[in-house]
């Protein structure tokens, strides 16, 4: 077994049987006792890797007496209703998943977001979020990154083992023919081009003017044509287990991108403080790319730049707020923007939720 530090660690480590895992995970595992139809019983649950190679475990769980955390079929903690652990000594592997089983109610598989690809800092997992019902998107089945022309080869063939089967690629023609995607072999290629024609310009002469080009373009992202037809196919890929895992993906993995995992996490009925959690995350993953890009230019250029390359609480508020403005709500949205149906709602939430 790992070496484990916890907090809370005041029971034996509990006895477990084997049960059915998602492709990708761990096998599932269960206390030997009858369990009824609770449900996943985690309020809020995560999984970090450390620098050193370890894993920070957390979970809440208030209604469940003890949980238990497995990697394969070994347990490696445990823990009360809310704990802390971490997790060291594990072998190496392209990606560690740990199954979260409480003593009351249904196991939860988590991996850490990010696939620590260096030459794609912003790959990332777009599930392990709770929904408002309860329910939980699942991980390994979409993933939101920055652009995939410059991944290395090693990151490619990571990609690869892990089993991407489609790419998305929101950027617009002149991107594409610029930096082409390095796609894993097998795997589809399908252009969905948000921006429609190709954009190109100066940067702005202010910041100011900086932040009202993202704002604008904030507003574009829910109301072009090309957008609608853009997103709108995403939803239904996203939706659509032939074509999982996914990746989707513009140039930095901030605004096409931000926008459209914020809709697809909404549509999924992930809260709204959690989308904008997601969304920002964006700033931790690029902080050294974003913070050489600034230290190239001179100070007043810097400063021009600084609101291209963030993601902001209002860059996103702007885009919910268009959505209102132009449709009435997000429902609306879904449906006469992106002409979504019930049918096609309900697809994509049996595909990604696990509950």
């Amino acid at each position: 077994m790992a070496a484990v530090s916890a907090v809370g660690l005041t029971a034996p480590l509990a006895s477990a049987q084997p049960r059915t895992a998602p492709a990708g995970a761990p096998a599932r595992h269960a206390p030997q006792a009858s369990l009824a139809a609770h449900g996943i019983p985690f309020t809020d649950a995560k999984v970090t890797q450390q620098t050193d190679g370890s894993f920070t475990v957390t979970w809440k769980a208030p209604a469940v007496g003890s949980v238990t955390v497995y990697v394969g079929d070994k347990a490696v903690a445990h823990g009360g209703p809310e704990a802390n652990v971490t997790v060291r000594g594990l072998p190496a592997a392209d990606r560690q998943w740990f199954r979260l089983v409480p003593d009351q109610g249904d196991p939860l598989t988590l991996a850490d977001r990010s696939l620590h690809l260096p030459s794609a800092p912003n790959f990332r997992d777009a599930g392990g979020y709770r929904t408002t019902d309860g329910r939980w998107v699942k991980m390994g089945v979409l993933y939101r990154s920055n652009g995939l022309h410059a991944l290395s080869d090693a990151d490619l063939a990571k990609l690869q083992r892990l089993g991407i089967r489609t790419d998305v690629d929101l950027r617009m023609p002149g991107e594409r023919a610029e930096g082409p995607d390095r796609v894993p072999a097998g795997a589809r290629y399908i252009a969905a081009n948000v921006l429609g024609q190709d954009i190109k310009g100066d940067l702005p002469a202010t910041a100011a003017a900086s932040e009202q080009m993202m704002a604008d373009t904030y507003r574009l992202l829910v109301s072009k044509p090309s957008a609608l037809d853009a997103y709108r196919s995403l939803v239904l890929l996203a939706g659509s287990s032939d074509f999982s895992p996914l990746v989707y993906h513009c140039e930095g993995g901030k605004d096409r991108t931000g926008w459209g995992n914020a809709a697809l996490l909404t549509a999924l009925g992930v809260d709204r403080d959690t989308v904008m959690r997601d969304y920002l995350a964006t700033n931790d993953y690029l902080a050294a790319r974003n913070a050489a890009t600034l230290a190239e230019q001179t100070p007043e250029m810097a400063a021009r730049l600084k609101p291209v390359l963030d993601a902001r609480v209002t860059y996103l508020n702007t885009a919910f707020d268009e959505v209102t403005a132009r449709f009435g709500s997000f429902d609306a949205y879904l449906r006469d923007g992106l002409g979504l149906n019930k049918q096609d709602l309900e697809r994509l939430r049996e595909t990604l939720l696990v509950d």
